[in-house]
């Protein structure tokens, strides 16, 4: 099965939880709805919606129309980090994912981009190679990885669900060669009008199996120790850095993350080794996945992150989501050290979703069957505002 989580699409969850029956129109106050800089960006407050994937691009990864106003939609907030994308073909993972590799895709994503800064948002692009999270019949080619340890779930085609392959062990000049392919998609991703983007080293892609033991076996200078399993995403970033700028560059972790069959096996020695050697290179953000402020990893990579950490929080899932969104574990984190907080299903069902925590507003309910896969606007653009349903006289949604 495939899970929908807060941070990403990786399985079907449960359907969201609804707000309190009664709302409020006077303002609340929270650290939540602060500005906040990121980098050149000045953000009008600290929400930021998480990348999804909606599998709603086209066959060849160009973005649609649907998808710029999707975004728009959802312009209030802080920042929007756009759903996971290619950077070259061997890396596409389900049907219909964007892609940001040639200049169809780009042009795609410049109506997006700009439909989004018509109105008033501001967004980076997540890049994210799938490597053995890919089938030949999404991408017409073998999915590669650090080792050929086959995913062990299996995976959407467009013909349905079929059984995992096993991936081709990559040589080094294909590491260098993806590395390469990273930073070319960066470059295009501005020229796109994306004001940065952000690298995916989480939920079991390529580059968490690069940092993962289990799926790691390498016994060269990609890996074996820690210094080995990281370094691989180390070169991404640095890549991708040097190509656009370090202020334009996230990236994204998801430490003791199990989806997509990753076992990490060292998570405690992985992680501060990682922010150690990219703590001083001036990146926009460090994202991190499930964040928990009672763990004390987090407070670990806090202490060693001196720049923006945006944090997704510890949510319910597979099930419901709180009736706040997350909105009260988002300011746990704050007030633990996060500067940011990324929000998924929230924003998903919720286009004004800002405005609905900002008065403690209901939340419409995600419609689970519409997540992924299915294409068209149903449980994509269709959610509604408050202003829309006040205008149309429609009841908010009552409490669950």
């Amino acid at each position: 099965m495939t899970k929908h989580t807060d941070n990403e699409t990786v399985v079907i969850g449960g359907t969201a939880g609804t707000g309190p029956a009664t709302t409020t129109d006077t303002p609340v106050t929270s650290r939540l709805f602060e500005p906040a800089d990121l980098g050149d960006l000045r953000l009008p407050n600290r929400l930021v919606m998480a990348p999804m994937t909606r599998n709603r691009a086209a066959a060849d990864g160009v973005p649609r129309p649907i998808m710029a106003t999707y975004y728009a939609q959802r312009a209030s907030a802080g920042l929007i980090i756009a759903e996971a994308t290619t950077p070259n073909a061997v890396g596409q993972t389900y049907p219909d994912i964007p892609a940001i590799y040639d200049q169809a895709h780009v042009a795609g994503w410049r109506h997006v981009t700009d439909a989004v800064r018509a109105a008033g948002g501001r967004m980076f692009l997540q890049l994210q190679h799938g490597g053995r999270v890919g089938h030949p019949d999404n991408s017409g080619l073998t999915p590669v990885a650090p080792s050929p340890v086959p995913l062990p779930d299996t995976i959407f085609t467009p013909g349905g669900h079929q059984p995992s392959v096993v991936p081709r062990e990559m040589t080094v000049d294909e590491i260098r060669s993806t590395v390469a392919d990273f930073a070319a998609a960066a470059r295009n991703a501005v020229e796109a009008g994306f004001a940065g983007v952000e690298v995916h080293a989480a939920n079991g892609y390529l580059i968490h199996q690069f940092l993962a033991r289990g799926t790691n076996h390498r016994t060269d200078a990609y890996g074996g120790s820690v210094a080995g399993r990281i370094r691989f995403a180390v070169e991404v970033v640095q890549a991708v850095a040097d190509a656009i700028g370090p202020e334009r560059v996230g990236l994204r972790i998801a430490p003791g993350l199990t989806v997509n069959g990753i076992d990490e096996g060292d998570t405690e020695r992985i992680y501060p080794a990682l922010i150690g050697a990219l703590a001083g290179k001036g990146l926009a953000y460090l994202h991190v996945v499930f964040a928990d402020p009672d763990q004390p990893l987090f407070h670990e990579i806090r202490k060693g992150w001196q720049g923006t950490l945006i944090a997704n929080p510890m949510l319910p899932w597979p099930g419901p989501l709180p009736a706040d969104g997350g909105k009260h574990a988002g300011e746990r984190l704050l007030a633990a050290g996060a500067d940011l907080i990324s929000l998924g299903r929230a924003f998903l069902a919720n286009p004004d979703l800002v405005e609905r925590l900002r008065i403690d507003a209901p939340l419409n309910p995600v419609r689970d069957r519409h997540l992924m896969y299915v294409g068209g606007e149903t449980g994509y653009t269709d959610y509604p505002t408050l202003a829309a349903a006040r205008q149309a006289g429609t009841p908010e949604p009552a409490a669950a």
